[in-house]
Protein backbone atom coordinates (compact mmCIF):
# COMPACT_ATOMS: atom_id res chain seq x y z
CA UNK A 1 0.00 0.00 0.00
CA UNK A 2 2.83 2.38 0.61
CA UNK A 3 4.95 1.28 -2.33
CA UNK A 4 6.95 -1.51 -0.74
CA UNK A 5 6.66 -3.84 -3.74
CA UNK A 6 7.59 -0.94 -6.03
CA UNK A 7 10.68 -0.34 -3.88
CA UNK A 8 11.73 -3.99 -4.10
CA UNK A 9 11.20 -4.27 -7.86
CA UNK A 10 12.36 -0.86 -9.11
CA UNK A 11 15.00 0.03 -6.46
CA UNK A 12 14.41 3.81 -6.52
CA UNK A 13 16.87 6.41 -5.31
CA UNK A 14 16.65 7.26 -1.58
CA UNK A 15 16.55 11.01 -2.25
CA UNK A 16 16.55 13.07 -5.42
CA UNK A 17 18.61 16.02 -6.61
CA UNK A 18 17.24 18.61 -9.04
CA UNK A 19 19.24 20.38 -11.74
CA UNK A 20 19.87 23.29 -9.40
CA UNK A 21 21.43 20.99 -6.83
CA UNK A 22 18.43 21.09 -4.50
CA UNK A 23 17.73 17.90 -2.51
CA UNK A 24 14.13 16.67 -2.72
CA UNK A 25 12.30 13.94 -0.81
CA UNK A 26 9.24 13.79 -3.10
CA UNK A 27 9.30 13.13 -6.82
CA UNK A 28 7.34 16.13 -8.14
CA UNK A 29 4.62 16.09 -10.79
CA UNK A 30 4.53 12.33 -11.19
CA UNK A 31 2.19 9.82 -9.65
CA UNK A 32 3.93 6.86 -11.34
CA UNK A 33 7.39 7.50 -9.91
CA UNK A 34 8.48 7.79 -6.30
CA UNK A 35 11.59 7.99 -4.20
CA UNK A 36 12.41 5.60 -1.39
CA UNK A 37 11.98 8.26 1.28
CA UNK A 38 8.45 9.14 0.27
CA UNK A 39 7.32 5.53 0.12
CA UNK A 40 8.73 4.94 3.61
CA UNK A 41 6.94 8.05 4.85
CA UNK A 42 3.63 6.88 3.39
CA UNK A 43 4.09 3.41 4.88
CA UNK A 44 4.68 4.95 8.31
CA UNK A 45 1.60 7.13 7.93
CA UNK A 46 -0.51 4.10 6.96
CA UNK A 47 0.85 2.32 10.03
CA UNK A 48 -0.06 5.31 12.20
CA UNK A 49 -3.59 5.24 10.83
CA UNK A 50 -3.78 1.50 11.49
CA UNK A 51 -2.70 2.03 15.10
CA UNK A 52 -5.39 4.70 15.40
CA UNK A 53 -8.03 2.28 14.14
CA UNK A 54 -6.85 -0.39 16.59
CA UNK A 55 -6.99 2.09 19.49
CA UNK A 56 -10.48 3.10 18.45
CA UNK A 57 -11.54 -0.54 18.45
CA UNK A 58 -9.85 -1.19 21.81
CA UNK A 59 -11.79 1.68 23.38
CA UNK A 60 -14.99 -0.37 23.11
CA UNK A 61 -13.60 -2.88 25.62
CA UNK A 62 -13.61 -0.33 28.45
CA UNK A 63 -17.34 0.30 28.80
CA UNK A 64 -17.12 0.23 32.61
CA UNK A 65 -14.21 2.69 32.64
CA UNK A 66 -15.57 5.58 30.56
CA UNK A 67 -12.57 7.87 31.11
CA UNK A 68 -10.13 5.31 29.68
CA UNK A 69 -12.51 4.44 26.84
CA UNK A 70 -12.92 8.11 25.95
CA UNK A 71 -9.15 8.73 25.98
CA UNK A 72 -8.44 5.72 23.75
CA UNK A 73 -11.19 6.77 21.38
CA UNK A 74 -9.92 10.34 21.23
CA UNK A 75 -6.29 9.31 20.67
CA UNK A 76 -7.32 6.78 18.00
CA UNK A 77 -9.42 9.30 16.10
CA UNK A 78 -6.61 11.89 16.29
CA UNK A 79 -4.08 9.40 14.89
CA UNK A 80 -6.39 8.44 12.02
CA UNK A 81 -7.09 12.08 11.19
CA UNK A 82 -3.40 13.06 11.34
CA UNK A 83 -2.37 10.23 9.05
CA UNK A 84 -5.16 11.09 6.60
CA UNK A 85 -4.22 14.78 6.55
CA UNK A 86 -0.51 14.14 6.01
CA UNK A 87 -1.14 11.57 3.27
CA UNK A 88 -3.45 14.02 1.49
CA UNK A 89 -0.85 16.80 1.82
CA UNK A 90 1.89 14.60 0.38
CA UNK A 91 -0.36 13.62 -2.54
CA UNK A 92 -1.21 17.26 -3.24
CA UNK A 93 2.50 18.09 -3.16
CA UNK A 94 3.17 15.40 -5.77
CA UNK A 95 0.36 16.53 -8.06
CA UNK A 96 1.39 20.15 -7.84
Amino acid sequence: MGGGIYDIVERPLPIGVTRGGRVIAFYPYGINEQLLGESLLVMMLYGLGGVGLILTYQSTKFAYRPRQAYMLLLIGICLVMLSYIFIELSLRQKIG
